[in-house]
């Protein structure tokens, strides 16, 4: 087996515990984002200003806007590495020989 069972119990603990850092930042990203986009592009008034979306879409609210877009890529490659190696795709196949 390419990756132990301690390995792949180890990416877990690191998946799970960084899925709960990176939840908020990204599911704020996703939303500000799309409702960006509906009130510019359909235009319509849903009590927001496009520019306070786009303020937290990208951070500056926080004062993040250097850093913050990093960190969700960062962060969603760290999910996606955890992820997938926790699949077993990498695992090796074995040789059956008849």
């Amino acid at each position: 087996m390419f990756f132990s069972s301690n390995l792949k119990r180890l990416f877990r603990k690191y998946h799970r515990g960084l899925a709960s850092i990176i939840f908020i930042p990204l599911i704020l990203t996703v939303v500000t984002g799309t409702i960006a986009t509906i009130v510019t592009e359909w235009q319509l008034n849903l009590g927001v200003s496009r520019s306070l979306l786009m303020a937290i879409h990208t951070g500056e609210i926080f004062h993040l806007q250097a850093i913050y877009p990093v960190l969700n890529g960062i962060g969603t490659l760290g999910l996606l590495i955890t992820g997938i190696t926790m699949t077993g795709v990498f695992n090796r196949k074995k040789n059956y020989i008849d």
